[in-house]
């Protein structure tokens, strides 16, 4: 934890989700561990029906980014947005994507201003987002469109599935399998690992990562038997990182890379696509894995998991992968500090 002068900015989520119940266990476990200040951006008037429907006596308190620390522990500090019209827990509606989308633009806005040391995201529902016309396909293209923005740059996103057994990187993201092929170039790898190894010097302390960058293809394309991109595209990628340092190597076959040796010789797994990327992940560390946003201006971190409208006020929601959240982008930004 630092020294209390600045916050982390949590923002709501989906308030119908499990956002307020999972920001309301992590507040009531802050003297274990060191939990690291946070404000937590959005609706008050949620949080305090979500606290009685769950039972919990936590103070709700309403303040800004400047006194968030002194406010933490004696309350939950919160930075007021307000819904559209009243929430259910468990019952998402369109009216209350506006609130939604202005915590995190607020958020996004603070952590640029210097005003909190990082951005961690509770779960949105994309789907309730596109009827209210939301133009992105999910939280990490929105981040990136703010970050561009606000600072005249353009800006690749890149995931980071980051949990205490694996960190994996996928290049490609939201797109359906048949499209990955002709979605992949050598550019992208190259760019995606490039920022790969600068974060993960700058921001988490490792002076020279090593990645592992899987094959597309069953067996790395087995010599071109099945398939050509990965000795026409990911192994020249690979090259040209080399010649200019970065410590990549492969391509590997995707199905021996994760077991606990393959493990040990490197610190992230460089994936071609979404799942081959967030299935070992999610299978080796589902409830303290962090998703985590590289390439951004800011710090940005979220839960691994959804807005489980399901668990919405049943008191059955796990505040673990938030807490995994808090906690790393707490040690970001000191790292992010310490490589200054």
């Amino acid at each position: 934890m630092t020294d209390g002068v600045l916050s982390l900015a949590l923002t709501q989520g989906d308030p119908a989700g499990i956002g307020p119940d999972i920001a309301l266990q992590a507040w009531l476990k802050r003297g274990e561990s060191g939990l690291p200040p946070f404000l937590y951006i959005g609706d008050p008037a949620v949080l305090e029906v979500r606290a009685r429907l769950l039972e919990l006596d936590v103070r709700i308190e309403e303040t800004d980014a400047a006194h968030a620390c002194e406010v933490f522990d004696r309350a939950l500090p919160v930075l007021s947005i307000k819904t559209g019209v009243d929430v259910l827990a468990g019952k998402p509606h369109v009216a209350n994507a506006r609130g939604t989308i202005s915590a995190i633009e607020t958020a996004v806005s603070l952590c640029l201003a210097g005003e909190v040391r990082a951005v961690v995201t509770n779960p949105i529902a994309k789907s309730v987002l596109y009827e209210a016309g939301f133009g992105f396909p999910g939280h990490t293209e929105f981040l990136a469109d703010l970050a561009a923005k606000a600072t005249g740059e353009s800006v690749l996103p890149v995931m980071m599935l980051a949990g205490p057994k694996l960190k994996a990187v996928p290049v490609t993201i939201h797109i359906p399998i048949k499209d990955v092929p002709d979605a992949l170039s050598e550019e992208l790898i190259v760019d995606t690992c490039r920022i790969v190894a600068r974060d993960l010097s700058d921001r988490f302390g490792l002076t020279a990562p090593r990645l592992a960058v899987a094959g597309l293809n069953p067996h790395a394309g087995e010599g071109g038997a099945i398939g050509h991109e990965d000795d026409d595209i990911i192994h020249p990628a690979i090259r040209r990182l080399r010649d200019e340092g970065i410590d990549a190597f492969g391509p590997l076959p995707a199905d021996t890379m994760f077991h606990d040796d393959a493990r040990s010789r490197y610190d992230v797994a460089i994936c071609m696509y979404h799942d081959q990327a967030l299935i070992p992940a999610k299978a080796l560390g589902f409830d303290d894995s962090v998703n985590v946003t590289l390439g951004l201006p800011f710090i940005r971190t979220s839960p691994d998991h959804g807005t489980a409208f399901g668990l919405a006020g049943s008191g059955f929601a796990k505040e673990t992968s938030l807490i995994a959240a808090l906690e790393l982008a707490d040690r970001m930004s000191i790292a992010k500090d310490a490589s200054r």
